[in-house]
């Protein structure tokens, strides 16, 4: 018979020679035949001091643990933050060589957090502080320290201080042993609200905001469309003129020899190719004017576009003639809405001079042409008068002549064929479509670069080096997601409802428990291999503005 008395820890330690080891061990000890014996349950040599601890406390209480703690009253239950989103793009950050390449002291940390709440939600950095006092930005980042909107305005200047050496570190770690051989280029602008950005000047404003004063900004990405570098000119910078720095960054920072880099037709031009260094290659397209130059020339005929892919070649330069049905379709039915346009305005013009003797012709030619002249359709369009009564007239030839190069488009370079053939060129070419796809969601959907909020140069330099920074993130969100019905976007907000439990016992520091997320977060999870974690220690930093929405309201 058996009877059972005691389980109990035991500490040992033992010297041998100058070395001294030290066990721990759960025991129990029970009594058989009327004799006391021991046995060993458990090595508890590989626990920390505080667990040993707490299997000490447990086991003094082991016949009322509820004396430990009042489940009433000493457990307080509230809603937590926010951790869903936040610890998934940190995840994605880490990754990435975000995190490491910014390192982790505060303002290493600051930068993180801008980055991430760039992701979540856009906004100024006070928008930003306001988001960290409802997600769990400083306990899942290791933020100890408070702060407020000018500490996030002074990180801007800090990352731009460092802009060079962070993007450095990422092309290393990305590129690691494999040499960088097509750089993807291209540039946009981003109009201000404002007048005071150190960048800000009036010049081609692509939005179509006319009275604007815009930055400009180029991006320079690898060939499978990763950014590598962003950089800021200000608003009145012609493409071309940034297209040489972006060599020599290359050349000087990347350490890059023997490149080809693509570019637009309105980026490579013949003084920038002249500039390039030996070794350097490139690849961009020509306008419809130089395409009708080749054409007068000689060296090209306008019916090889309708081929596939044709290539042809004229002093030592290599052009890619293709014609893209789509495109022609699309001029072909804009130019006849156009033309529609015309004739319904025509219509009305004679029906108002047959119901008004007193009009006049003159008066009623004069709108038609004004409104051929502004649809730029006047050199195969006229309009004649005859017994007060207005006809439209095509002329034919002229038309023919204009729609000869519809969706036609001419690919230059000056690759050697042993390097890349005629379909490789194309594709590369085509490629700078994903840089097009990173403006677009740099500066009108999930990213939003605009509102530029800063006036500073390296606030502005900070800011689109941030976007830039999260970009990254997104484009990975894409991929990872790309198998469900959302975008990146839907996404992030879906996880911004996973939300934690605040739990504090007794006088201890409280805790963020996270519940297990719902069906769907767990997909979006799972799909990145993403584990959220049980638990967090609850810091409790103060994250506060200056700046109080309450004191505005009152003013008002």
């Amino acid at each position: 018979m058996i009877i059972y008395v005691v389980m109990h820890i035991v500490e040992n330690t033992s010297k041998q020679g100058k070395m001294i080891y030290r066990s721990v061990l759960l025991r129990e000890s029970y009594r058989e035949s009327g004799k006391v014996k021991k046995r060993t349950i458990a090595n508890l040599s590989n626990c920390s001091l505080k667990e040993i601890a707490a299997i000490k406390l447990a086991l003094r209480h082991k016949d009322d643990l509820s004396s430990l703690v009042d489940l009433g009253n000493d457990i307080h239950l509230q809603e937590g933050l926010s951790v869903g989103a936040v610890w998934t793009v940190y995840q994605v950050a880490k990754r990435l060589g975000i995190e490491k390449a910014l390192g982790c002291d505060f303002n290493g940390k600051l930068a993180l957090w801008q980055i991430i709440a760039r992701v979540i939600d856009q906004g100024s950095r006070l928008s930003a502080v306001r988001l960290a006092q409802t997600h769990a930005a400083c306990d899942i980042l290791g933020i100890t320290r408070g702060f407020n909107e000018d500490h996030l305005y002074e990180n801007l200047s800090w990352l731009a201080d460092r802009q060079d050496q962070l993007e450095d570190r990422l092309f290393s770690a990305r590129r690691r042993k494999e040499a960088a051989e097509i750089f993807l280029y291209d540039v946009t602008s981003s109009y201000l609200e404002g007048d005071k950005n150190y960048f800000g000047e009036y010049g081609h404003n692509r939005d179509g905001k006319k009275g604007k004063k815009q930055i400009v900004m180029g991006l320079l990405c690898d060939q499978y469309g990763e950014p590598v570098s962003v950089e800021v000119f200000s608003g009145n910078t012609q493409d071309p003129k940034t297209f040489i720095p972006q060599v020599k960054k290359v050349v000087e920072r990347f350490g890059c020899r023997g490149v080809t880099f693509v570019g637009d037709r309105g980026m490579i031009k013949s003084s920038q190719i002249k500039e390039l260094p030996d070794g350097f290659h490139y690849i961009t397209a020509i306008t419809k004017p130089q395409i009708l130059s080749l054409y007068n020339q000689g060296v090209i005929q306008i019916d090889l576009f309708d081929t596939d892919l044709y290539e042809v070649q004229d002093e030592g330069v290599r052009y890619i003639l293709r014609r893209n049905p789509a495109r022609t379709k699309e001029l072909e039915e804009n130019r006849l809405s156009k033309y529609k346009r015309v004739e319904e305005l025509t219509a009305r013009k004679n029906l108002y001079l047959e119901e008004h003797s007193r009009a006049k012709v003159s008066t009623a030619l004069k709108e038609i042409n004004e409104k051929i002249g502004q649809l730029k359709i006047g050199k195969w369009v006229r309009v004649q008068s005859q017994d007060r009564t207005l006809t439209i007239q095509t002329d034919q030839e002229s038309l023919e002549k204009e729609s000869c190069l519809d969706g036609c488009y001419a690919i230059k370079t000056d690759l050697p064929k042993s390097s890349a053939d005629a379909h490789i060129i194309h594709d590369r070419y085509k490629d700078l479509v994903l840089v097009e796809k990173a403006f677009r969601n740099c500066k009108t959907t999930l990213l939003e670069v605009r509102p530029v909020f800063v006036r500073t140069e390296k606030s502005t330099r900070g800011h689109v080096l941030i976007v830039m920074l999260s970009y990254m993130i997104l484009r990975y969100l894409q991929q990872a997601w790309r198998q469900f019905d959302l975008t990146a976007e839907e996404g992030v907000k879906k996880l911004c409802t996973l939300t934690s439990i605040e739990m504090k016992v007794k006088d201890q520091q409280s805790v963020l428990k996270i519940p297990t997320p719902r069906e769907e977060s767990r997909k979006l999870l799972a799909a990145m291999d993403i584990k959220m974690p049980m638990v967090l220690p609850h810091k409790n930093v103060p994250v506060v503005t200056k700046k109080k929405l309450q004191t505005e309201r009152n003013l008002l």
